[in-house]
């Protein structure tokens, strides 16, 4: 099934100053059609404006989710939505980059998918209501909870040997992590910060940690591999 419409949601959106945004993408293709189940048909013909890599460009939407299906990593990413926290489609957005193996939205299932930048399309995104449910779940499929926040008991991020397995869990922000999320994880960690103010906002500790699973994870191996 192609993806309709083909024009993704920020490029229809006009800037803030009104100014038209630069055509990105490419037009429909030429020379002879190329062979493949993973083409999409109307995609060749009309050209392929959505916000993927050139590798996936023409594919189907399906074909793509399949190839990132076929090597996520073992992380995954949870956010407590209790009041409706707009960092939630910058984090989707982040563990579509860092190839998250799910997102887990605890609390609220509604979400501002604006700042996703339509990823959320091409990430798995499970909705638990309530945090006794979501640890329920991480504790079935054998994933350690692993707290973002400040906490008299955090350790620091920086020196933490993070599991392979695991679901980086962030707080709305504001409030942070729950006592609830907070008293189920394994550990809760903090980001080491310089400056003067306390906390760096949640979209941004998420990026933060899940680039250090992946050094941890995939760029180590590759060195001691």
């Amino acid at each position: 099934m192609a993806d309709a419409p083909h024009h993704s949601s920020e490029e229809a959106d006009a800037t803030e100053t009104g100014a038209p945004r630069a055509e990105v993408g490419v037009g429909p293709w030429e020379g002879e059609l190329p062979e493949g189940d993973h083409w999409d048909p109307d995609l060749l013909a009309d050209g392929d404006r959505r916000n993927v890599l050139d590798k996936y460009r023409y594919w189907k939407h399906e074909a793509i989710v399949a190839e990132l299906d076929s090597r996520r990593h073992n992380f995954h990413v949870a956010i407590e939505n209790w009041q409706h926290d707009l960092n939630i489609g910058t984090v989707v957005r982040t563990a579509n980059a860092f190839l998250a193996k799910e997102v887990h939205i605890i609390g609220r299932r509604r979400w501002n998918r604006r700042g996703a930048m339509v990823t959320d399309r091409y990430q798995h995104v499970r909705h638990h209501p309530t945090v006794e449910d979501f640890v329920q779940w991480a504790q079935g499929e054998g994933l350690a909870i692993i707290g973002i926040d400040i906490f008299p008991d955090s350790v620091p991020l920086e020196t933490y040997e993070l599991p392979r397995d695991c679901v980086l869990v962030f707080g709305q922000e504001g409030p942070g992590l729950t006592a609830e999320v907070h008293e189920a994880a394994e550990a809760t960690l903090s980001i080491e910060q310089f400056g003067s103010t306390r906390s760096i906002n949640a979209a941004s500790a998420a990026a933060i940690a899940m680039h250090a699973w992946v050094r941890r994870h995939v760029f180590n191996q590759h060195v001691q591999g």
